[in-house]
């Protein structure tokens, strides 16, 4: 019986190999049992996904991640998830309704603009022509977003490994301003009117990275108590992580936080290279068992919110494990 699954998978609206219907068939073909949609300020790949997923049988869901504004907050200028600022994180925003594809684009339209403004001026400092050598490695033109890791990929001529050696070497770096980040509390209200869940992907602190990927760097540990507290009262209400890149020691911390703030988790894989494997060996271990509950959870409320936007996990009553096994007798 397929158990695996994946509810963080970029595709080429954001920056990846993977059309959203080569993602499907690449995520069934690993047997992943479920599949999500997250790119990078953008939902334009959305019914592409969910058009393969019911052609081939693969249960799907639609999010999408954004990096939000909040020196103003109780977070203020802390190291929170994001490895180049102190004022901005990213969320990723789960379960959305398949009828507010639309209002989820708009909401997005000057997060994608800004930040085609700071793409450009980043290859003016690189001597790379955004037009000609950039927004071509993109789907810019049917509505998907452009991220550093294009103007990297152009850098470094298609070549990921090159791409991974750049990015972490990267010197020309613009800091995301005001306009490219919408406020935490812009976002989280856009969030509920739409029925959508709202997840801080934790990071955690890196000493040896349990991927390789990451340079040794401290992000939240140091005030995680705190960060989750906080993350509860402005209404974030679920986390996600990915098992893969952090120590026993830090998820079992984080996870009994989680169930302190009755905080729905997430299992999120980030997938944007041909070497990441779609599946997740690392969540098997029977410590992650509810991010399968939380995964059919999360499909349960897609689909009710997309029949009635106050209709899902957000709008229940009942403790998180009694919201998530009703929410399951739906799928």
């Amino acid at each position: 019986m397929r158990r695996d699954v994946n509810n963080h998978i970029h595709t080429t609206y954001s920056f990846s190999p993977y059309t959203p219907a080569l993602a499907v068939r690449k995520a069934k073909e690993s047997g992943l049992a479920a599949a999500g949609i997250v790119d990078h300020d953008t939902v334009a790949g959305a019914t592409e996904f969910i058009a393969e997923g019911k052609r081939i049988g693969l249960p799907v869901t639609v999010g999408f991640e954004t990096r939000v504004y909040h020196a103003h907050t109780a977070i203020g200028n802390r190291r929170t998830n994001h490895p180049d600022q102190t004022d901005i994180s990213y969320l990723t925003f789960h379960g959305v309704p398949h009828n507010r594809f639309d209002e989820v684009t708009e909401f997005l339209r000057p997060v994608r603009e800004a930040r085609g403004l700071r793409n450009r001026a980043m290859c003016e400092r690189l001597g790379l022509d955004y037009e000609r050598d950039v927004l071509p490695l993109s789907m810019h033109a049917k509505g998907g977003s452009v991220t550093e890791r294009h103007i990297l990929f152009a850098l470094a001529n298609g070549d990921y490994a090159e791409l991974g050696r750049l990015k972490a070497e990267f010197q020309d770096y613009i800091p995301a301003g005001r306009d490219e980040c919408p406020d935490i509390e812009a976002a989280l209200a856009f969030a509920d009117a739409n029925g959508i869940i709202t997840a801080y992907p934790y990071l955690g602190n890196v000493t040896v990275s349990v991927t390789g990927d990451k340079k040794a760097q401290e992000f939240e540990d140091l005030y995680l108590d705190e960060l989750m507290e906080i993350l509860h009262d402005i209404g974030i209400r679920a986390i996600t992580y990915m098992p893969s890149r952090n120590t026993r020691e830090q998820l079992l911390r984080l996870k009994a936080l989680c169930d302190k703030y009755q905080m729905l988790q997430i299992c999120g894989e980030d997938i944007n290279s041909p070497s990441q494997p779609f599946v997740c060996e690392a969540l098997r271990d029977p410590l992650f068992k509810n991010l399968y509950d939380s995964t059919w959870a999360l499909i349960g409320h897609e689909a009710a919110v997309t029949r009635d936007v106050m209709g899902g996990y957000l709008h229940m009553s009942g403790t998180m494990e009694e919201r998530i096994k009703a929410l399951r007798g739906i799928v």
